[in-house]
């Protein structure tokens, strides 16, 4: 899935990347507003890890993600 989607769907997409990175605080996560540098970035800070590490998760959980679809209108 392409990032510009995640992060025009935020909102759909950001409960589950609070499970997924459960360190990053609620406030931190809503913050980020769906960009992926501010997620790498806090995902950094909260695991104590290298930018290296954090862009693999990041890579790793946008490949699991589902392109969220609005309902069909009728």
């Amino acid at each position: 899935m392409n990032w510009s989607n995640i992060e025009s769907g935020w909102n759909e997409f950001k409960a589950d990347a609070k499970l997924h990175w459960i360190k990053i605080t609620p406030k931190q996560m809503d913050d980020t507003l769906g960009s992926r540098a501010q997620l790498s970035l806090h995902v950094q800070q909260s695991y104590a890890m290298s930018k290296e590490d954090a862009e693999r998760q990041i890579s790793d959980w946008q490949a699991r993600q589902v392109a969220k679809q609005a309902p069909a209108k009728e």
